[in-house]
């Protein structure tokens, strides 16, 4: 017996893996049962006769969605803000984490950390009515400010040359805090002696940062990357649905609230199912390519 538990992981490892049953048993049902649902794209859907009981249309329903007018736009309007947050959001958690790890107090360290990830909690319905408020042409408190100087206030809301940086903005203040932990507690594994080194050989803080801190963590972020990269269709749904307008369509309208406003105002199921699984299949295409380029970079990569 013991000698099939030295070759058989399963027995040898249960307990680790009744913990991980829990977060299983969740994927599977709220991840991947729902995928029975991408058989509406390529359904002429009915409510009334089910998805098995709608007939079969193929590719009917990509070959409209293509030929929209507004499909390539909210295409780009996605591909736009997602990079956007991409560029101006990823290394703001990577640079909380390594001014937070250079602080010596640890009182301090913990307030300061305490205050960078709690908006994280925040709803995007209040983060959104804050934004609003504080925008507000005739009661924020930016407009006001920008009044006192004699100028006149300007629209932040409304306007489109605004609207993306509003979304970057207020998506950084929500989310680098949160994801400063990640790469905070990869610099807390770094050996101390390799800072001891670098102090021998007259290293400077700055300089024990970028030969010894960004080494270290480096494949984590890689593989951090590496999932941004996946998921860059996915530009925020309900940060946008709260706060953008009719007036910010042009520059704000992604793929997500395209399939929103379409699929349940319009009720066309099978074309918004469509848009999803388009999204979906660019995005797992974009992942697998900048895993096979990390690899060759010499990154262990996700899989």
């Amino acid at each position: 017996m013991n000698a099939f538990k030295q070759r058989s992981p399963w027995l040898r490892y249960w307990d680790l893996y009744l913990m991980l049953l829990p977060a299983m048993l969740f994927i599977i049902v709220y991840k991947y049962v729902p995928m029975y649902g991408v058989i509406i794209a390529f359904k002429d859907f009915n409510i009334m006769k089910g998805i098995m009981g709608s007939s079969w249309i193929g590719f009917e329903h990509f070959r409209q969605l293509f030929m929209f007018d507004e499909f390539p736009r909210v295409v780009r309007n996605t591909i736009i803000i997602s990079f956007m947050k991409l560029i101006f959001g990823f290394p703001a958690p990577i640079i909380i984490a390594l001014l937070l790890n250079e602080l010596v107090l640890k009182r301090f360290k913990r307030v300061v950390q305490t205050f960078t990830y709690i908006p994280h909690f925040i709803s995007w319905v209040v983060v959104g009515g804050i934004v609003i408020d504080l925008l507000s042409p005739s009661s924020g408190i930016i407009n006001k400010v920008i009044q006192s100087f004699g100028l006149e206030p300007i629209f932040f809301m409304s306007d489109g040359q605004w609207f993306r940086w509003i979304l970057v903005f207020s998506d950084n203040w929500k989310e680098a805090g949160w994801g400063a932990i990640i790469y905070l507690a990869a610099i807390l594994g770094i050996n101390d002696e390799l800072y001891q080194a670098a102090r021998v050989d007259g290293a400077t803080r700055l300089r024990q940062i970028w030969h010894v801190t960004l080494p270290c963590i480096r494949s984590t972020i890689v593989i951090l990357l590496l999932l941004r990269i996946g998921n860059v269709f996915d530009a925020g749904f309900e940060q946008i649905l709260v706060m953008y307008n009719a007036m910010v369509y042009e520059v704000a309208d992604i793929i997500d609230t395209y399939v929103y406003r379409v699929g349940l105002g319009q009720m066309q199921f099978g074309l918004t199912t469509a848009a999803g699984l388009f999204k979906s299949v660019i995005g797992c295409g974009l992942l697998i390519m900048a895993n096979w380029m990390a690899r060759r970079m010499g990154e262990e990569g996700i899989f």
